[in-house]
Formats: C-alpha cells, sequence, structure tokens
C-alpha cells in the first residue's frame, strides 16, 4: 500500500509539473527578455538619473525629474496621466488592460541642506540648496526601466494584464503615496513591487516606523529686547518650552520611539523679541494607534508651553504614514530574483572610488565585497529604524521590496557619501541590479497566479478580518509647500 501510494503522488506531482510547464517557459522567456532590454539600455538610463541627480529638487516641487521620467515612459508607449491626487508632480504610466494589475512605485525627491559634488571625499556645492542624499533619484529611474522592460516584454509576446508605474512624489515627509492610496488608486491592483538604494543587495520580511509630522508655530509679541521687554511675549520662548517638555516626556514613552524636531524659524535678531516662531516635528514608533497617542502628547505640550510663555500656537499636520507590512510570498518570489541578478561589480576606478568613500566611514565599515554578494533572506522581528510613505500602500495591496547596493558599503542614508557614490557608475550599477529584479519579479506575478494568490491570502491574513484602511494624517489636502520656508 505504501509502495502504491508513493507512486500515485509521484504521478500527480508529475502531473503538476507537466501542467506548469507551459507557464514557466514564459516566464523564463519572460525574464530573459526584461534582462536583455535593461541591459542594452544602461547608458540611457544612467544618464537619466544622472540628470534627476543634478535637478535635486525637494518634494512637491520635482516638476523637472518628474517631466523627465514622464517623457522617458511616454516615448516608451506608456499612457500617463499627470497630476493625480491634487499632486502637480505626481503621475501614473500605464499599459495593458486588465488583470492582474503590477504596479511598481518610483520616487524621485531630493534632501534640503545637504549637497556634495561627485567626489570621494567632503566637497559641498554652494550653488546647490538640496542633494540626493537617499538616491530617490536613482529609485525613478531604475523603476521606470523595469516598467518598460515588462511593458516591451508584454507587447511583443501578447502578455495579458496591466503594467502600471507609480511616479510618487515628496516622500521625504510629503508622504505623496498616502494621499494616492487615499484617493483609491491602488484598489485595483494584485502587487506592488518597489526597491530602494543602500549599501547592500537584500530583502526579506521586515517593517518599518509608522510616523505623524506636524509644524508647530507660536505667535507672540514683539518688542525691544532690552528697553521694553516687559511688552513682549516671545514666540521663541514657546518653541523652547516646547521642546523642553517633549525632550522630558522621552523617558516616558515606548523604547522604540523616535521623536525628532528642528526650529525652522526662530527670530532674526537678538534685540528683537520674536513674535513668530516655528518647530518642525516627527513623531515615529513601529505602531500607528501609539504614535497617534504620542502625538497627542505633544500637541498637549505646544499647549501648554504656549499658555506658559503668553503666546498662542497653533499646528498643521503635513504627512503621516503606517508601517511597512511586509509580504513574504512576493519577498521570496523578489529573493530568488535578486540572487539570478547577483550583485555589483566595481572597475579599477570604482573601487579606487570606493576605497576613498571607506577611509570616511570608519574602521568598522564593512568590505568592498559586501556590494557583489546577494545577502541571505531577512526575517526581521522588529522595526527597521525608518519610515516610508510604502507603508500605506503595502495596507492596501500585497507589496514587497528590495535594496541594492548603490553606495559604498557601510554607507548611511543622508549622507554625503550616499550623494557622491549616486552621482557615478557605482549608483548606476546598483539601480541596474534593482531594475532587473524588480522586472523578474514583476514577470512572475504576470505568469503566476498562484504567486499572486499566495500573496493575496497573506496580506488578508496579516491585515485581519477588521482592518479599514485610514490615513493617519486625516484628511488633510496634499503639503505643497512644505518644503518652503515660512
Amino acid at each position: 500500500m505504501k509502495k502504491t501510494h508513493v507512486l500515485t503522488m509521484a504521478c500527480i506531482s508529475a502531473l503538476s509539473a507537466l501542467a506548469q510547464l507551459p507557464t514557466a517557459l514564459v516566464a523564463q522567456d519572460g525574464k530573459a527578455a526584461v534582462l536583455a532590454s535593461i541591459d542594452s539600455h544602461q547608458a540611457r538610463y544612467g544618464e537619466v538619473a544622472q540628470q534627476i541627480w543634478d535637478f535635486a529638487e525637494l518634494g512637491f516641487m520635482e516638476e523637472r525629474s518628474a517631466a523627465l521620467l514622464k517623457a522617458t515612459l511616454a516615448d516608451a508607449g506608456f499612457e500617463v496621466e499627470s497630476g493625480v491626487a491634487g499632486m502637480p508632480t505626481a503621475f501614473v504610466a500605464s499599459y495593458g488592460s486588465g488583470s492582474p494589475v503590477v504596479g511598481i512605485l518610483a520616487e524621485y525627491d531630493a534632501l534640503p541642506g545637504i549637497t556634495q559634488a561627485r567626489v570621494p571625499v567632503r566637497q559641498p556645492v554652494p550653488e546647490m540648496a538640496s542633494g540626493h542624499a537617499c538616491g530617490h533619484h536613482l529609485f525613478g529611474t531604475g523603476s521606470v526601466a523595469a516598467a518598460i522592460a515588462v511593458k516591451d516584454w508584454m507587447e511583443s509576446a501578447g502578455i495579458p494584464g496591466t503594467i502600471r508605474l507609480y511616479g510618487t512624489p515628496a516622500e521625504e515627509g510629503g508622504s505623496g503615496k498616502v494621499f494616492m492610496t487615499r484617493e483609491g488608486l491602488f484598489d485595483d491592483v494584485d502587487a506592488v513591487l518597489h526597491w530602494h538604494p543602500g549599501d547592500r543587495n537584500a530583502t526579506g520580511v521586515y517593517s518599518t516606523l509608522a510616523i505623524l509630522s506636524a509644524k508647530f508655530r507660536f505667535h507672540g509679541i514683539s518688542a525691544h529686547a532690552a528697553a521694553a521687554p516687559d511688552r513682549a511675549r516671545s514666540a521663541l520662548d514657546g518653541v523652547e518650552a516646547m521642546n523642553d517638555m517633549v525632550n522630558l516626556m522621552r523617558e516616558h514613552v515606548p523604547q522604540e520611539t523616535r521623536i525628532h524636531y528642528v526650529i525652522t524659524a526662530g527670530g532674526e535678531a537678538p534685540n528683537v523679541t520674536p513674535d513668530f516662531a516655528e518647530v518642525y516635528y516627527y513623531v515615529r514608533n513601529p505602531d500607528a494607534e501609539n504614535v497617534q497617542s504620542i502625538f497627542d502628547r505633544v500637541v498637549k505640550a505646544a499647549e501648554g508651553a504656549a499658555l506658559g510663555t503668553g503666546t498662542t500656537m497653533d499646528y498643521e499636520i503635513d504627512g503621516g504614514s503606517y508601517a511597512l507590512l511586509p509580504n513574504e510570498a512576493l519577498a521570496r518570489a523578489m529573493q530568488a530574483n535578486l540572487e539570478q541578478v547577483g550583485g555589483v561589480n566595481y572597475d579599477d576606478a570604482e573601487t579606487e572610488f570606493a576605497n576613498t568613500i571607506r577611509e570616511s566611514l570608519g574602521e568598522s565599515a564593512p568590505p568592498l565585497s559586501q556590494a557583489t554578494e546577494v545577502s541571505r533572506f531577512m526575517v526581521l522581528p522588529g522595526a527597521m529604524p525608518a519610515s516610508t510613505d510604502v507603508g500605506d500602500v503595502s495596507w492596501v495591496v500585497p507589496t514587497a521590496g528590495l535594496t541594492t547596493a548603490t553606495w559604498v558599503p557601510g554607507t548611511a542614508a543622508h549622507t554625503w557619501q550616499a550623494i557622491a557614490a549616486g552621482g557615478m557608475s557605482i549608483g548606476n550599477k546598483g539601480m541596474i541590479v534593482a531594475a532587473e529584479t524588480i522586472a523578474m519579479t514583476a514577470v512572475d506575478a504576470l505568469t503566476n497566479p498562484a504567486l499572486v494568490q499566495s500573496a493575496r491570502e497573506e496580506y488578508l491574513e496579516r491585515i485581519g478580518p477588521d482592518f479599514h484602511y485610514v490615513p493617519l494624517q486625516g484628511d488633510i489636502p496634499p503639503p505643497l509647500d512644505y518644503r518652503r520656508k515660512p
């Protein structure tokens, strides 16, 4: 009986394998096609990425960056819808029709207050006000490269379904994807793929920190600080009192919490009591409900500070996002494709550049060989200490992402070293690894219904039966001027 049972199961397995053979061959041919397409256009995509590096436009002000990516997609045959979800620099580019619908995310905003030349030693660029210290010029271009390769394969092979590129502005604090999610732009999508520049090649199952951000504005009364101080009420005192109370509060919040602030306006001259001051806050925690409750306490601190200093206060929430919801089914498919693509290999000039960068990172920096390797599949029990508006997308559709070695190993995000490596061929090579991996994973999603179904079932299990998506930032309009100085 046992032998008969074994033979029967073997036959069933064989029949199942035969049934899957055409699909497997289609996927194999598709992956070969997208790899060839991206490889043949590497130089062009490198040029696009470096143009956006030069633009270095801040959130909701990425006019030239968005225009370049849209033109690249339109020239490749995509239908492009601009200005979606009330954001002039947001767009959606689509090809095909019907299911499955595979979305790819693209970012392209820079960071204020940090610049760097394309050299491996510290060299700010005075004429620039911002820089791509998080590599979003690579993020946007690599995602566009993947989408175009998949579209060309679908068109030539007659593959049904839809490939959709989402141009998402203002990830750095503006929460562009949240407004797109709130508008229902992901409601019909079966799977979303994304990536991020980094110092290694990796994917896995992990989460991030939920976040709320707001600007607190204090209003007082100006007077001569020496001749008539009794007539004045300092708005800066209100800001400083608020900061003091929030800093005391740090001892009494969950240990995973992160609270950051910068004073964005505090007066112009010491002898003029400032009648206006502003402080910009981020509140983070792995749990969205904790973020909300901690933020409410920050608001109370602001209200108390205003009361105690005889000023008035108002605040404006300008961003917020959920923690990233992982999807192991999609992530493992992505890992398999990443392992097939491999890591980043430096030539002699890149090795020299990287070694110089590495000298600035300290003795604990990992070896350059980390860039050539693909990390083992990660399963992290906690949250990574960062936030992303991809989080909201992941709570409405199965989502997976990866990071690739666009920076020298040991480089942290938001540093001059990240700008430097991202401004030359090291960054471009890491971008191509990401583009190829995402394109191959999109091929899987378009040709393997079982993968899409498995990802969907896992997503439903993770969100639970009672989840209803409500943005942390509420119903605020897109803060299109959040990067403009007060």
